[in-house]
């Protein structure tokens, strides 16, 4: 991809409808959190935004960590999303063409026999309810962990990630890194690694996991969904507790449709291609008669630059 996005720390939020302020700063419409306050942690978290939001083209099918890269250092328990494209996530007992469901491998290869279901201990961790993410506390050292897809019966789709391995540091005690102005190039990324890492407060129900408030990004982006406490399903097969998304893109006053998305298959994320301006991505969680089951969450974002796939 080539294009440039202003990563300058100097983020004005005061553009943005004082209505939808003040839902942001209540926590009313927070589906992500807000920026950093800090020069230094501002810089290290845009710096990284392009690589969050980068479209993918070359894997129409795969599963990936949304959050978490080979070699990261992590404080234990942390925070493990999952992405899934190319296909629909659906709860177990529910046989769906193009659907299945999560499962981590944790220091422990691929099941040898395709035919074989996953087994259930705690190697491999089955999410059938439909679940986006989860939270792994392991003791301090390294760890292998690997995504693999299955479908209604635990039966491999064999759409895997690649294994990633993480070095947990210790317990999630206390305040976490910083970033020093002095020694950025050291202490960013660590920084950065505990905050993707960081569990989502308890109270969290639906959210962007690949932005923060007001962001600038370049399009086209990618920007991937989640929700804690519910399961994902496609449309028409959805038992209780679970639902898909609704993403809609609207102006910058959060009034006037730009683009309406109705991820009914039991996607988790999509490509959105927009001209450059200030937007407001609002998120819904449905059930099947298209009810919301939470309520609906706002993110405002900047688009201040086009790249070329």
């Amino acid at each position: 991809m080539t294009g440039t996005t202003d990563t300058s720390p100097n983020v004005n939020l005061m553009k943005w409808p004082l209505a939808l302020l003040i839902g942001l700063i209540c926590g009313v419409a927070q589906a992500s959190s807000p920026l950093p306050t800090n020069d230094a942690e501002l810089r290290c978290w845009l710096q990284r935004t392009a690589e969050r939001t980068r479209v993918n083209v070359r894997e129409p099918t795969a599963v990936e960590f949304s959050n978490l890269r080979d070699g990261w250092r992590v404080r234990s328990p942390f925070l493990v999303e999952f992405a899934v494209r190319g296909m629909g996530v659906a709860p177990i007992g529910k046989e769906r063409p193009g659907t299945g469901h999560h499962h981590v491998l944790i220091n422990t290869p691929l099941p040898k026999l395709v035919g074989d279901p996953i087994p259930f201990d705690d190697k491999h961790r089955h999410f059938g309810k439909g679940q986006t993410s989860t939270l792994l506390d392991l003791p301090v050292g390294r760890h292998t962990l690997r995504l693999l897809f299955a479908d209604h019966d635990h039966r491999p789709h064999f759409v895997y990630s690649r294994e990633i391995a993480v070095q947990v540091t210790g317990k999630r005690e206390g305040a976490g890194p910083r970033v020093d102005p002095a020694n950025f190039d050291t202490s960013c990324p660590i920084w950065y690694e505990d905050q993707t890492s960081s569990p989502r407060p308890a109270e969290t129900q639906l959210y962007i996991a690949n932005l923060r408030i007001g962001e600038p990004v370049a399009s086209p982006l990618n920007v991937r969904l989640g929700v804690q406490g519910f399961g994902v399903c496609a449309k028409g097969s959805c038992p209780e507790k679970s639902g898909h998304f609704r993403l809609e893109v609207l102006d910058a006053a959060g009034q006037r449709p730009v683009q309406n998305h109705l991820l009914a298959k039991g996607n988790t994320q999509m490509n959105l291609a927009l001209p450059n301006g200030d937007y407001v991505l609002r998120l819904n969680f449905l059930d099947d008669e298209g009810k919301p089951l939470v309520p609906a969450q706002s993110v405002p974002i900047k688009v201040n630059a086009q790249t070329a796939l």
